[in-house]
């Protein structure tokens, strides 16, 4: 199987003893990504990657560079130049359906405190925004009013034809700006439940959302009355002579209690927290599984794959897939609570908690396998893009970026392109 191509080998960070991380073997059989191609173009950390189409993407990171690729043959086919200083945000803008122009657009935002707008099929430069007074850190689209949003210390809405709709101040309410009395920026409700930093958030469905915290919180919203529809907590146990900010302090060593990352679907929502993964159930309001190492050091991204496959990456330069498997568990095996506890604020009665733990004593547990351990970068990995037909794209701070491609795929379209070859050239005779 693959092993350090480019720059060494990969140690374990910071870590005195022995590792408990889950290890797999070189015969990776259930590992479809047995062949790589390594990409390069960029000169410095390689941060963003994002779809343009089924076979196109785009990379940027802090060279201030965008450049497009194409994800079957990992060919170079353009580079956009125009930022001077590292790209803090890239998000592409399609457009709507009903539209009769097709052209997407892509967004890109840097420390140069500019965002530059680009047509995706043509992918020159439409226009520069510099009105910007801090860097703008983020980008989204809110696909169905066709606008745009730019996050900073400023929040601003932009449409299709790029006119300021509205700004505000960060936390605070203004009036709308000239030529925009249809759009205002108001606070409906400020979510104060949280101990910490919000570091992640993501929409399970137009009825409810996640976030997480620096401090391990996971909360669990009602996206139309702003209610709590579920808590839970880490591991680590408040004292009550301590008070908040001392227990978030001490509980901050080596961010490992921080949710990096969320993804979704139907039924879970996958959380990268420290150098661990959990699986938390949305029906069962728990945690269901859990890989409490699944890195050496902290997991950056995750993303769910078909088959109940999971596929993360971390700051030990390693990317891993996994598989989220049933297991039936014992009735008189105590379940887990994994890394967070249950319910509510504080510690739940004795008497409260019967119910739930019957539950969960017949409840069915899930574990979480290691299947695959792509070991190719050197250093960080920062995300990576999942093709159906293409493999699996991955960028680093080590400046490549690379295509991973599944081996079994790969071999049977070449045999199928020398076939061709043969029967254009006349040197294959088909038997009727």
């Amino acid at each position: 199987m693959l092993r350090w191509l480019i720059g060494g080998g990969r140690e374990p960070q910071g870590l005195a003893e022995k590792s408990p991380l889950q290890t797999i073997g070189e015969e990776q059989t259930q590992n479809p990504y047995t062949e790589l191609l390594v990409l390069k173009a960029h000169h410095d950390i390689v941060r963003f990657l994002v779809q343009l189409d089924d076979y196109r993407f785009a990379s940027a990171g802090d060279d201030g560079i965008v450049v497009v690729w194409n994800a079957q043959t990992g060919e170079k086919l353009l580079e956009l130049n125009g930022h001077t200083q590292k790209i803090t945000a890239i998000i592409t803008f399609p457009s709507l359906e009903s539209c009769e122009e097709k052209n997407q657009l892509i967004l890109t935002a840097s420390a140069d405190r500019t965002v530059i707008v680009w047509d995706g099929d043509t992918t020159r430069q439409v226009q520069r925004i510099s009105c910007f007074q801090s860097t703008v850190k983020c980008l989204t689209v809110l696909q169905r009013l066709d606008v745009w949003l730019s996050g900073g210390n400023d929040l601003c809405v932009w449409n299709r034809k790029l006119d300021l709709l509205c700004k505000t101040s960060h936390l605070s309410d203004t009036a709308p700006t000239e030529g925009s009395l249809e759009w205002d920026i108001l606070e409906v409700k400020r979510l104060l439940d949280h101990q910490d930093n919000i570091l992640s958030l993501i929409n399970v469905n137009d009825l409810s959302f996640v976030t997480g915290s620096h401090v391990g919180e996971l909360i669990i919203w009602d996206a139309l009355d702003w209610t709590m529809q579920a808590y839970e907590r880490n591991f680590w146990d408040p004292s009550p002579q301590l008070d908040t900010q001392q227990e978030i302090k001490l509980c901050q060593k080596s961010n490992d209690i921080s949710i990096h990352h969320f993804t979704c679907d139907e039924e879970n929502v996958f959380a990268a927290v420290g150098r661990g993964l959990y699986v938390y159930s949305l029906q069962m309001k728990r945690v269901i599984a859990c890989q409490k190492t699944a890195h050496d050091s902290n997991v950056l991204h995750v993303a769910r794959l078909p088959n109940r496959q999971l596929i993360s990456c971390s700051e030990d330069g390693s990317v891993r897939i996994w598989e989220l498997r049933e297991k039936q568990q014992l009735a008189a095996e105590p379940v887990p609570t994994g890394f967070f506890n249950m319910w509510g604020f504080g510690r739940v009665s004795k008497q409260a908690s019967q119910p739930v733990k019957k539950q969960q004593e017949n409840a069915t547990s899930c574990s979480l396998e290691l299947i695959g351990d792509l070991i190719g970068h050197s250093s960080s990995v920062e995300m990576f893009l999942y093709f159906e037909d293409h493999g699996l794209v991955t960028c680093s701070a080590d400046h490549l970026i690379i295509l991973w491609k599944n081996g079994e795929r790969e071999s049977g379209l070449r045999s199928l392109r020398l076939f061709q070859k043969l029967e254009e050239n006349g040197d294959l005779y088909l038997a009727v």
